[in-house]
């Protein structure tokens, strides 16, 4: 049996409307994380939808998980269609959670609307667009081709805004994302369609404490200012750590251009005592200052390096500057992830860009994180990459958008990487 793209590109193309219907109900339920709103509308909508296509579904709950309550349920959902045979299975994950709006919105957030042949909101790009564009894809697949042998899956998963660990972390190790069960894993991150995502750099999050000693505001000799301590911290970094990043270059083939330098960002300070309900200051002291910190790094370093960077700066303080003591405490790890190039998925997604958009994909890395990482690292399944329809700059943005016409071609390279994926023809 050998695939007829003319068959199959016109019933994705017959699919448009389902295809936009699907993506505006998907950004209608408000999955937004923190806390974890809605899960559950979301994940029983995609199982509903999929069931009636023929999927078996399991809802999986990641009880006990970082965020998982009984208000906010750590909510998933994996559907699986089997074949007249067995044979490989292909699984496509998506997130559902979505960030916060934030303000400044011309269109609402959360109505997805369309204009110019684009839908806004909320999670159209990052990611329920390429979510909506996958199921349309096996959707298009089965309806032509319902002898195939082997296995489709699709996910709607938790939590991969805040780490992915109430939703594909947890799925791996139940074994989800591991061989025998899957054999490739395509992710509809939004790298652009054009674009085949292999991975992404690292990232360890931490947060660094000064420490000083309280006493009264009007007589701060007697105390020790936490907060000048953390602005000598913040001078070492301009002076020496910042410089030194932006030497540090990589070979993976990042993007954009400026994240293929290390990088370190100062998520947030927090110093002194609060003020009181008047907005009125304390007049103290401040004894304790914290700062969190984002560093992502590259392939070519290791984490025990990254970490012994910032020690060794911390530590030439310590020796240098009078009562200076500080505390690090770690918040979370990613170690650099890239699949090969030559991996079977890569080249079956690569074939598909050329043959739906004529024109050779580019290879390209995540300057962050996704749920690739628990894919690799807990279900120990290298045939994984990232690729949707989504304009990369767009994620997290105010008027978030993803364009119609982008989520049509995905679909159609979707569905033909998937079918060459199960049955070995090209």
């Amino acid at each position: 049996m050998s695939v007829s793209l003319e068959a199959l590109f016109d019933r994705i193309d017959a699919k448009r409307e389902d295809l936009i219907g699907l993506t505006q109900d998907l950004v209608r339920i408000p999955s937004i994380n923190p806390p974890g709103e809605c899960y559950e509308d979301c994940t029983h909508y995609i199982g509903e939808r999929l069931e009636k296509s023929g999927f078996e579904v399991t809802h999986i709950r990641a009880e006990g998980a970082i965020g998982d309550s009984d208000a906010h349920p750590r909510a998933n959902v994996i559907a699986r269609w089997s074949g007249i045979e067995p044979g490989p299975t292909v699984h496509f994950n998506s997130h559902i959670d979505v960030v916060v709006p934030g303000i400044g919105w011309s269109h609402d957030p959360f109505a997805a609307e369309i204009e110019d042949g684009q839908i806004y909101g909320r999670g159209t790009c990052d990611m329920k667009g390429g979510l909506a564009a996958s199921i349309i894809a096996v959707e298009a697949l089965i309806e032509l081709y319902p002898e195939l042998k082997g296995n489709l899956e699709i996910s709607g998963t938790a939590d991969e805004e805040s780490g992915g660990y109430g939703g594909v972390a947890h799925l791996s190790e139940l074994g989800y994302f591991s061989p025998p069960r899957v054999d490739h894993v395509i992710i509809p991150e939004p790298l652009n369609k054009d674009r085949v995502c292999l991975g992404h750099r690292g990232v360890w999050w931490a947060e660094i404490e000064t420490r000083g000693r309280i006493a009264h505001g009007s007589m701060p000799f007697l105390g020790d200012c936490a907060v000048r301590h953390m602005g000598a911290v913040l001078e070492a970094f301009e002076t020496t750590l910042f410089p030194s990043l932006r030497q540090k270059i990589t070979t993976m083939p990042v993007v954009p251009d400026g994240a293929k330098a290390s990088s370190l960002n100062i998520n947030s300070i927090h110093g002194g005592h609060p003020e009181d309900i008047d907005g009125l200051p304390a007049p103290l002291v401040a004894d304790a200052c914290r700062m969190i910190i984002d560093r992502r790094f590259l392939i070519e370093e290791s984490i025990d390096e990254v970490k012994a960077e910032l020690f060794d700066l911390l530590d030439e303080l310590k020796a240098s500057r009078t009562s200076f003591d500080y505390q690090i405490r770690d918040l979370f790890e990613v170690i650099p992830t890239m699949t090969d190039e030559n991996a079977p998925v890569v080249q079956s997604v690569a074939r598909a860009i050329e043959t739906v958009l004529h024109k050779a994909p580019e290879f390209v890395v995540s300057p962050g994180t996704y749920d690739q990482k628990h894919i690799a690292r807990i279900g120990l399944l290298k045939d994984c990459i990232a690729y949707g329809p989504g304009i990369l700059d767009l994620a997290h943005q105010v008027d978030e958008y993803v364009v119609i016409e982008d989520m049509l071609d995905a679909a159609k390279v979707m569905a033909l990487s998937a079918y060459e994926l199960i049955t070995g023809q090209e």
